[in-house]
């Protein structure tokens, strides 16, 4: 940039004479350059900037001063503006961000920077410029032509600081003295590697977990910390010893990173009482050196008893009784037991909606049942009722069992006859002759394992026979008789008559 510029015109016409003028036209004539009209001296009417305009492009021409009219033809010249070291590198696209991986080598390159100078850059060394670190050493160095950053110290560890603030300076004039400069900033973070192995926070865990805990439900978490971030830090886990009947599972909580221990089978105090785990947590991501990182604890399990109901013999039992059974009679006997630790007694009852008719009693003390009321097979056969067992200690905890009652049949049924019978006889009928076929019905069950015959007899009329269709009918069936009435009448459809 001038400050002042000076130019000298020459013309071939006498510059003694005095008629003549000089004038200007082109770029920048009168408002930027201004000509002397009698000497033709140009000056700069301002401060010139290469950087806005690097040439102007003007004419001069003699003209007479009187007439106005040219004493020669115009000559056009341009006017370039010399550049000078008046503007200091820039950094536009600062500040800068950057990132490498931790531990990385010396010399590994993070980043690179680009300042620009607005000077002339074929033009000396305005514009020559020379990149330095203010600030950041010893840990990055840049390379002061190409401005690329890199790693200047081995073992940089994330874990220990993350993040470094670099001062970047850049410096015209080949960095000599009296060149200007401009600086930027980078924030270099150092981004994860796998360097860390996961740690657990103890050495072994203990946990207290009741046995009514239900399947899938957590028992406990255990927590394997890692230095490392990110998937560098993510670790499973998994029982490696103590779990020989394969009763717990442990699954990585994805929030929180922690191991929960859950049941995949019920826990059984009375069965097992203590188990001792062997849990593994191992990192998903191989380590920088390839081997795996990994780390284990114990975990102590004490199952706890819980108050569970208590548990019958069978959960279906099935008694018989014969239907003429006299009441108080025992049927049969259910048993339940309290399986915890504390054996606590147990009461019977019968659930009155499967027994409305209150047909059976239960002792309260050892489970017997007995009749209450007469049987009738022919009105029921089976009797479905419900016993329930509760703890005196605890009335919450209360079992069932279905008791299925089969009434046996006896013979309490005498055969009736379906109605009665009305025979027709011709006076001429011969001996032997079949009047009429009557039948009798029993209630009683044959297939109960009884054998019932029927033996019918003629009573109050020795003319007539009925054959009996059973050859040999036990005495002790005879107990139980019917009879019905046979009206005889003649024929009166015969000729005879």
């Amino acid at each position: 940039m001038y400050d002042f510029l000076y130019l000298q015109l020459h013309t071939d016409l006498d510059v003694g004479n005095k008629n003549i003028r000089y004038v200007l036209a082109g770029e920048g004539a009168g408002t930027i350059f201004a000509i002397n009209e009698l000497t033709g001296d140009i000056h700069a009417m301002k401060r010139l900037d290469r950087e806005e305009k690097a040439e102007y492009t003007l004419t001069a021409q003699v003209i007479n001063r009187d007439t106005n009219e040219p004493l020669e033809p115009p000559s056009e010249f341009i006017i370039k503006v010399q550049d000078i070291n008046d503007n200091p590198p820039q950094f536009i696209e600062g500040p800068y961000q950057g990132s490498v991986p931790e531990m990385s080598p010396v010399g590994t390159s993070v980043t690179r920077v680009t300042a620009t100078d607005a000077d002339d850059p074929v033009y000396g060394n305005s514009a020559k410029l020379v990149y330095s670190i203010l600030e950041g050493q010893p840990y990055f160095s840049i390379d002061q032509n190409t401005a690329i950053i890199k790693v200047a110290l081995a073992g940089m560890d994330r874990e220990m600081r993350e993040d470094y603030l670099v001062v970047i300076q850049a410096k015209d004039m080949g960095g000599h003295m009296g060149g200007l400069s401009g600086t930027t900033t980078v924030t270099v973070t150092l981004t994860d590697i796998n360097d860390n192995p996961p740690k657990f926070s103890k050495g072994s865990y203990e946990f207290t977990i009741s046995e009514d805990l239900g399947i899938g439900k957590p028992g406990g978490r255990v927590k394997a910390n890692d230095r490392d971030i990110g998937e560098n830090a993510k670790s499973t886990y998994s029982i490696i010893a103590g779990d020989e009947k394969d009763v717990f599972e442990i699954v990585t909580d994805s929030q929180t990173q922690e191991g929960i221990l859950t049941l995949k089978k019920a826990l059984d105090f009375e069965s097992k009482y203590f188990y001792n785990l062997t849990v593994v947590a191992t990192n998903i991501r191989p380590s920088a050196t390839g081997a795996p990182f990994m780390d284990q604890t114990t975990i102590k399990i004490i199952v706890e008893d819980a108050d569970e109901p208590p548990v019958f013999t069978k959960s279906t039992y099935v008694f018989e009784v014969h239907e003429n059974a006299a009441i108080n009679t025992v049927i049969g006997t259910v048993t339940a037991r309290d399986q915890d630790a504390t054996r606590s007694l147990i009461r019977y009852s019968i659930d009155r909606h499967t027994d409305l008719e209150r047909q059976f009693n239960i002792h309260v003390d050892d489970g017997k049942i007995t009749l209450a009321k007469p049987l009738d097979r022919e009105t029921d056969t089976w009797h479905n009722i419900t016993v329930t067992a509760t703890e005196i200690r605890n009335h919450s905890q209360i079992s069932r069992a279905i008791v299925a009652i089969r009434v046996l049949d006896i013979n309490d049924n005498a055969p009736e006859f379906p109605t009665e019978y009305e025979a027709f006889l011709c006076e001429n009928g011969k001996p032997g002759q079949v009047i009429q076929t009557i039948s009798a019905v029993d209630r009683d069950n044959p297939a109960q394992g009884h054998t019932f015959h029927y033996r019918l007899e003629m009573l109050n009329n020795p003319n007539f026979t009925i054959k009996n269709n059973l050859e040999t009918i036990p005495s002790a069936s005879w107990r139980n008789t019917t009879r019905s009435v046979v009206r005889n009448r003649k024929c009166t459809c015969c000729p005879s008559w």
